[in-house]
């Protein structure tokens, strides 16, 4: 019993121990970064999978998302239809490989993207609405048959022509789709007709659809009532937009995502393919963004929608068909609109991604989504699903996923990420790595690459790629250096993953002013602030809070509805907030401005910017939810408080006011922002106390006392790409603590504050004892790996590009090198830091036989303990280049290496395409190699 006592008493004080070190999170499969896996043409082999995917597991990669697209010229016959019989062996045998090998797996619901495919048929298929008016007098009959006649339309993604009459009717009967690459196809012909309406110029409208015959002529003569009558008829036909980028036995139309029957069916494909399989392995099923409206016209229609408006706005829409068109009175307009793009918005959101969660459910699987780019409330899209994902290089585009995960309480957000950073093969590791911070500080958690190709082995160099410009492939002469970057990723994203969001502020998101808008597109499509936000004050306040430092998450009018108040403060997915904004936005809903009142009752606190809402949208029943927001508004007693106005309200406040600084420090919203306006700062909690992302984003070293927010019994320090931790360097200050921090050029950092007193080692600072010492000497250069040839070795005396030698081996070749020089022990300090200068692209740093660092930069710096020194010492630097150099020279010779259906390969700049394709022929050797100078700086 005794023994059993002390052994109790002995684990418990280990554990208290344990608890009080400072450690970095238990690295998972999810907390490294994963990739889109692109399978071309679905032309894979059990051998090569398991090649592939062991390449991907030694550098790092914790998972993968199975996207099929469009094939290799010359592997026909190894394609493979998608969801087929041997796709799914496929399939299976990738899941059992990725299962022993510990990586994740997903896929995506579709090959390429939008959603389709040629299981879907034309009643599935998206639509458009078409118009054309006739003018009558009383009296009068109409001459002309109501008909409208589409034009043929073909386009293609793969720069080539091609003719409507070339294409057979139905798409799947055509045997050559990989070849023809059709991004959109409307076949000639008579588009069937929806609707006839009359308009007078008094009275009520007259629906005239049933008294018109199959040759379109119309009986009915216009009573003389009315001197003049305009009539609207509404022609529906499909919108043609096909799969993009299609793998084989993906190509078809997109479906209609605005019918709850058409998302039905199309997942019917999936239920008979997964039938005999076992997917139990797979995480989550995937979709690319909506992506329809990327074509001419729009897919602004569905056959029910006339029902389904009424169903959820109250009134008939035929009877408001010239305000709809925007050709009645501005006000009305405005109201029409809004009540259809709304409809719109219900109808993506309810019959299309609720029923996909409903189906992915079903199959005890995650969704992972891209609501970006949709004509619906992005928030509430993101909302739905499991891991909302954004793409792009904007902090506030990535908000809107970040902020639907928490308000609606999801750990993981993810990226699409580096998709197009630069011109193909003009990206190093660095310059992704500078992408990714930018998505941490958005609030991304779970970075996927854009991505990785599945190539064979034995492919000529540069093996299969995608179209998009950054290729994380294992061609890739950075490719040896990769670990390094996915172990940054990893180490980063073990704290974010377990850590939970600290913002303060809850932003509204006045989606119904741009629902209200006018302009010449039914739809709009929301990614962002681009186009839609931009001079708003919503854009400003967004802006500003950035710049600024001040924590926000946005939300949505349905998400508000969820929304509580516990002890003052406004509680929604787990997360607590200290107040609520309103961005001087003119429209807004009774039931939202009522429950927004109704938080401040139970203790909220109600921001707002400039000015209050004025008015509600829509058309049904407008003068009684005009009299309830007004009747709300009055509610509100302001008095003057500086430069804002405030009401007291309940428990509450509502402050009004156009200065955002007196704002804030009304909600109490804490600021997160050095006196270095370039230094950005995450904040989050966990459950040790709170952890910030630091990133500085110049071209200068930053060292200062970083002022934080937080209450602290101890502060830790924790650099990702060193892998270096201990107890930092803080004091505490009047509203929270100062950390001494150390960021080279584009670096970030993690702070760690704690609740409870931590022990540990201090952190390894870099404190200089004396001038920077230069490495001098002659360089051995040897070229290990690479092409089109190696090139002989040399001596330098004077490090440089290794382009800038003779001949032209050197300035076509693309692959890794090694620098070798021997120097003496420098002096007698306890440690030295090495820095290699410029380098192109990444380096391996090995010090007497012993790998001490892997760099990728933006620097190059790398801590060289004393113990590690000799009297006399072997420095060998090992870097890779980028791809650009050899596939210049591929170019210049013609030598062929764009061997891909579909788009092949896009310049991403105009001046590097030729005949629609990429071509780098004209390009000058890009500097590559160790350009130094290389120094050794002591340090105390």
């Amino acid at each position: 019993m005794i023994r059993n006592i002390i052994c109790l008493l002995i684990a418990c004080a280990v554990a208290v121990i344990m608890q009080a070190q400072v450690s970095w999170p238990q690295i998972t499969a999810t907390s490294k970064p994963w990739t889109r896996w692109w399978w071309e043409g679905s032309a894979v082999n059990e051998e090569e999978l398991t090649w592939n995917l062991e390449q991907y597991k030694q550098a790092g990669i914790g998972g993968t998302e199975i996207t099929p697209i469009y094939g290799i010229h010359g592997q026909e016959q190894k394609f493979v239809d998608f969801l087929s019989p041997r796709w799914m062996e496929l399939f299976s045998f990738t899941l059992k490989e990725s299962k022993r090998l510990g990586l994740g797996v997903d896929l995506a619901n579709g090959t390429g993207w939008p959603f389709g495919g040629p299981w879907v048929k034309d009643a599935d298929a998206s639509k458009s609405i078409y118009y054309k008016t006739y003018a009558l007098n009383g009296n009068q009959q109409l001459k002309e048959p109501v008909l409208y006649m589409q034009e043929g339309f073909v386009r293609t993604a793969n720069n080539k022509p091609a003719i409507v009459a070339a294409i057979k009717n139905p798409l799947p009967d055509n045997k050559n789709l990989q070849a023809l690459a059709l991004d959109q196809v409307q076949f000639p012909g008579r588009l069937p007709l929806k609707t006839l309406m009359a308009y007078p110029d008094k009275g009520a409208p007259v629906d005239l659809t049933a008294k018109v015959e199959a040759s379109g002529k119309l009986n009915w003569t216009a009573p003389p009532g009315a001197k003049n009558w305009t009539l609207y008829a509404l022609f529906e036909g499909l919108h043609g937009k096909m799969v993009e980028r299609a793998a084989p036995g993906g190509e078809g139309y997109a479906i209609d995502h605005f019918s709850k029957q058409a998302a039905a069916n199309y997942f019917k494909r999936f239920d008979q393919a997964f039938k005999a399989s076992d997917i139990s392995y797979l995480r989550s099923f995937f979709n690319d963004s909506y992506e329809v409206d990327d074509a001419r016209g729009q897919a602004n229609w569905t056959p029910e929608f006339f029902a389904e408006f009424k169903k959820r706005k109250g009134y008939d829409l035929r009877n408001e068909l010239p305000a709809l068109f925007g050709e009645d009175e501005a006000d009305k307009n405005s109201r029409v609109r809004y009540d259809y793009r709304s409809v719109i918005d219900e109808l993506l959101l309810e019959h299309f991604t609720m029923e996909w969660k409903k189906w992915s459910d079903g199959k005890g699987k995650m969704l992972r989504n891209q609501s970006h780019g949709s004509p619906a409330n992005t928030l509430d899209l993101y909302g739905v699903v499991d891991i909302p994902e954004t793409e792009g290089n904007d902090i506030l585009r990535f908000k809107f996923a970040s902020s639907a995960a928490h308000v609606t309480g999801k750990q993981l957000v993810s990226s699409e990420s580096a998709t197009w950073l630069n011109e193909h093969f003009l990206s190093s590791w660095g310059d992704v790595k500078k992408a990714i911070d930018l998505y941490f500080l958005g609030g991304i958690n779970h970075v996927f690459y854009h991505g990785t190709a599945y190539s064979p082995r034995e492919a000529p160099w540069p093996g299969w790629l995608f179209y998009a410009a950054v290729h994380f492939q294992p061609v890739n002469p950075q490719w040896k250096d990769f670990h390094a970057l996915n172990t940054y990723i990893a180490r980063i994203q073990s704290f974010l993953q377990m850590g939970k969001p600290d913002n303060d502020l809850l932003l509204y998101y006045p989606i119904i002013d741009r629902y209200s808008a006018p302009g010449n597109a039914l739809l709009q499509h929301f990614d962002g602030m681009e186009k839609n936000f931009e001079h708003t004050g919503f854009e400003q306040v967004s802006n500003a809070m950035v710049e600024k430092g001040y924590g926000f998450d946005f939300f949505s009018d349905r998400q508000l509805q969820q929304f509580r108040v516990a002890s003052g403060h406004i509680v929604t997915g787990g997360n607590q907030y200290t107040a609520i904004m309103l961005p001087a936005n003119h429209f807004i809903t009774d039931e939202s401005f009522g429950k927004i009142l109704a938080l401040a009752r139970a203790g909220a606190t109600v921001l707002v910017y400039k000015k209050l809402p004025s008015d509600v949208p829509g058309l049904y029943q407008l003068d009684a939810r005009r009299s309830k927001l007004s009747g709300l508004i009055r509610q509100l007693r302001f008095t003057q408080q500086g430069n804002a106005q405030k009401a007291v309200i309940g428990k509450g406040s509502v402050w009004v006011g156009e200065d955002l600084e007196t704002l804030m420090q009304a909600g109490a919203i804490r600021k997160e922002k050095p006196a270095d306006k370039e230094i950005y700062i995450l904040r989050q909690k966990n459950m040790d106390g709170r952890i910030y992302f630091i990133n500085n984003r110049t071209e200068r070293v930053a060292e200062e006392w970083l002022p934080l927010t937080a209450d602290a019994a101890s502060v830790a320090l924790f650099d990702a790409m060193s892998g270096e931790k201990g107890l930092a360097n803080w004091r505490k200050k009047e509203n929270g603590i100062e950390v001494r921090v150390q960021l080279q050029p584009h670096a970030s950092m993690l702070v760690q504050t704690f609740d409870t007193k931590r022990d540990g080692d201090p952190f390894p600072y870099k404190n200089s004892a004396g001038a920077a010492i230069p490495v001098k000497g002659n360089w051995n250069l040897s070229f290990l790996e690479g092409g089109p040839v190696l090139p002989a070795s040399q001596v330098i005396s004077t490090l440089g590009s290794w382009t800038d030698a003779p001949g032209d081996a050197v300035k076509n070749f693309s692959g890794t090198a090694k620098y070798t020089i021997a120097f003496d022990r420098p002096g007698n300090a306890e440690q030295y830091l090495l820095n290699l200068g410029t380098v192109h692209e990444t380096a391996e740093v090995i010090l007497n036989g012993k790998s001490l660092a892997t760099l990728i930069g933006p620097s190059f710096t790398a801590v060289i303990p004393a113990s590690a020194l000799q009297k006399t010492n072997r420095l060998e630097i090992v870097v890779a280049n980028r791809m650009a150099n050899r596939i210049a020279y591929m170019d210049r010779e013609q030598l062929p290496w764009k061997i891909f259906y579909n788009v092949n390969m896009p310049a991403r700049l105009k001046e590097n395409g030729k005949n629609g394709l990429f071509n780098a022929a004209h390009w000058k050797p890009l500097p590559s190699g160790l350009l130094g100078p290389v120094t050794l700086t002591p340090l105390q």
